[in-house]
């Protein structure tokens, strides 16, 4: 399943061949408006006279409102009244009011596309500006990390929604520290900026206290109190309201083959090794998520389990888990990533986004924040 990439990662590859051709579906549904008119023109010229093209004919500007210019659309719209007054003098006028309407249909109908275009034009420009800040947004928040750190290889993904839906509080963030490589992937409730921000507290309280605190267990307790001190300083906000799921993980320095990972009520990491076998690593204890410490307390306690050589670790949020196809199914990221090899985190997430992708049929509804680690081959 997973290949070489070069010196591109197969996402920019993806990216890159999207924006060079159109999928085949848009090229299929750019040519219906031409194939309509001509079809209708056949049919008129072949069947009895009572028979009309009009009903093709009105079709084809409608279809290309939305698909077309406004420039192209007018020309589908030409095209269409030009060839039902062309079919109208070939047959003569045998009923002058049957043909007036006929013709008059199709400019009505045609006037109607170009305004429907206007409109999906400006509803297109208003998504596309709303979705580039968001973009800029994510980006600020959650700036890509290093390829390497600490002899790891490392690559994240910040995936957004399909277009329309708001921007969430997916966040990842890692870095190196004097007690080894700290990361985290969470995911704060809510979605708009309110969520973008709690994301901007818990990433700053990550790395301030990844830096300082001796064991997960602390780091996880300082994000505790930032989360809450967040949700006190926001005026009417439910404390139960503002809580993150998270998932921290640490390669302690200097001893590479252990990892530990403390998880509260985030969706589980995935460890895949090389030889194509994969583990959910599920907390040994169930925890709630950051924040609701008033809910509930308990101490924290980090599970610690063995990190081969080569092996990839995989945190992601619960866009992928809870992606679901026509039919309703959920995503199986364990199911559908076993007894495959990657040649590297970037072609790990690669494969995983667009398989997200191919399961929804077009993208996930939720927003996705991935990150992968690799343990470097012993030499």
């Amino acid at each position: 399943m997973g290949r070489g990439g070069g010196n591109r990662t197969r996402e920019e590859e993806r990216r890159a061949r999207r924006a060079a051709m159109p999928s085949l579906g848009r090229r299929l549904a750019r040519r219906l408006p031409g194939v309509l008119i001509v079809v209708g023109a056949v049919f008129d010229l072949v069947t009895p006279p009572q028979y009309t093209a009009a009903p093709f004919l009105s079709a084809a500007p409608l279809v290309a409102a939305p698909l077309y210019s406004l420039r192209a659309t007018a020309g589908t719209a030409v095209a269409a009244s030009v060839t039902e007054i062309l079919l109208a003098t070939y047959h003569g006028v045998e009923d002058y009011y049957q043909s007036a309407t006929e013709a008059i249909t199709v400019i009505v109908v045609s006037l109607l596309a170009l305004g429907i275009n206007r409109v999906v034009r400006r509803s297109d420009a208003r998504l596309a500006s709303v979705r580039d800040v968001s973009e800029a947004a994510q980006r600020a928040v959650l700036p890509a990390p290093p390829p390497t750190l600490a002899g790891l290889a490392v690559a994240a993904r910040y995936v957004g929604a399909r277009a329309g839906a708001r921007i969430g509080g997916d966040l990842h963030a890692i870095q190196d520290t004097p007690h080894g490589v700290r990361m985290i992937v969470g995911d704060v409730r809510g979605k708009g900026l309110e969520a973008v921000e709690a994301a901007v507290v818990v990433i700053g309280a990550f790395r301030e206290a990844a830096e300082q605190e001796a064991t997960l267990e602390a780091v996880a307790g300082r994000l505790e109190r930032a989360i809450k001190r967040e949700g006190g300083r926001r005026a009417g906000l439910d404390q139960h309201e503002g809580f993150t799921t998270a998932v921290l993980a640490e390669i302690p320095a200097g001893n590479q083959s252990v990892l530990r990972l403390l998880n509260r009520g985030h969706p589980p990491p995935l460890l895949l090794t090389p030889d194509g076998g994969l583990r959910e690593l599920a907390p040994s204890v169930a925890a709630l998520p950051l924040g609701l410490s008033d809910v509930a307390g308990w101490p924290d306690r980090a599970d610690e389990t063995f990190f081969p050589a080569g092996a990839l670790l995989l945190l992601f949020t619960d866009g992928v888990t809870e992606a679901r196809d026509r039919a309703g199914r959920f995503y199986d990221a364990g199911a559908r990533l076993r007894g495959s090899r990657f040649s590297g985190p970037d072609d790990l997430l690669d494969v995983v986004v667009e398989d997200v992708a191919r399961h929804t049929g077009g993208g996930p509804a939720d927003d996705m924040a991935l990150m992968a680690v690799q343990r470097p081959f012993e030499a």
